[in-house]
């Protein structure tokens, strides 16, 4: 990251070939999943890019109970809400 805060291209994980954008398109990367899912066989219209990321989030939470740590990778300012998002039930504690 520059001094502003802002992203600079080798910031990214998948950079984008063109010129004019430092980073994949949402449709982009759509795209890419598509021709993965193919690739391997399955049926693209039963995966997308947000199954994928909740896949994973959710996996990380069932290994690990950290609620904390998907709270983080997901961007949730609040607790509550990634509860929400994983489908849990969680005591009164939060």
């Amino acid at each position: 990251m520059d001094r502003e805060g802002e992203a600079e291209a080798e910031d990214f994980l998948f950079p984008t070939q063109l010129h004019d954008a430092p980073h994949l398109s949402t449709r982009q990367y759509a795209r890419i999943v598509e021709q993965w899912v193919t690739a391997a066989g399955l049926d693209p219209s039963a995966y997308g890019t947000h199954s994928m990321r909740r896949t994973k989030v959710t996996l990380i939470y069932k290994r690990t109970k950290n609620l904390r740590a998907v709270q983080l990778l997901r961007g949730h300012s609040k607790l509550e809400s990634t509860v929400r998002y994983l489908g849990i039930e969680v005591d009164d504690e939060i």
